[in-house]
């Protein structure tokens, strides 16, 4: 009987003992689950900040790219305007003094056919390198050449000795500006060989 007592006590002891082991183990899981909302609530606060920073900063570049874009397209709203609004400067600049020679030519009281000629031939000079510095260029067919409908205009056909649809007379000069058609070439063109007989 005394052995089953010694028995019931030390299996009462172990008991106590492991219950006292599990209650310290216990209170060290709760202590450490206690630590870690308190790491994991720290750490999300140290992520939130790093992430708000973040985006402050991507606004403000966001905010300051957009204002650049703006200060840039006003800009190249501004030069759109002037260069409508100028865009005949350059041109006008060349002619002047065409105007000039044209003026000074008017004021010669007693002119002589050959300085006439003269003044006329200079001032025409003046017009030449005004629109060639402007790509101002002339349409000056030959008779013979070919009819293009892109920068001739057809008046009429006549008989002619040359082949069918070539120029026969240039009866207004035609011009293109920077590569566009300005004017036509106002020209006769060849409706095919003259009859011999008529």
């Amino acid at each position: 009987m005394e052995d089953q007592d010694k028995r019931k006590a030390q299996e009462a002891a172990e008991n106590e003992q492991v219950r006292e082991s599990v209650a310290t183990s216990e209170g060290v899981d709760q202590a450490g689950a206690a630590a870690a909302p308190e790491a994991d609530a720290n750490e999300l606060e140290a992520r939130l900040a790093e992430a708000q920073a973040k985006a402050a900063e991507l606004q403000d570049a966001f905010l300051r790219a957009k204002a650049e874009t703006e200060n840039l397209r006003r800009r190249a709203q501004d030069d759109v305007t002037k260069a409508h609004k100028f865009a005949i400067e350059g041109f006008a600049e060349a002619l002047l003094p065409v105007r000039d020679s044209l003026e000074m030519a008017l004021k010669v009281d007693t002119p002589s056919v050959d300085s006439l000629k003269e003044g006329v031939e200079m001032t025409l000079k003046q017009r030449n390198t005004a629109f060639e510095k402007n790509r101002l260029l002339e349409v000056a067919p030959q008779a013979g050449d070919k009819l293009d409908p892109m920068k001739h205009q057809a008046i009429s056909t006549v008989p002619a000795d040359q082949e069918v649809n070539t120029i026969v007379t240039v009866l207004q000069k035609g011009y293109t500006i920077a590569d566009r058609l300005l004017r036509p070439a106002l020209v006769t063109v060849s409706q095919g060989k003259a009859s011999q007989g008529s």
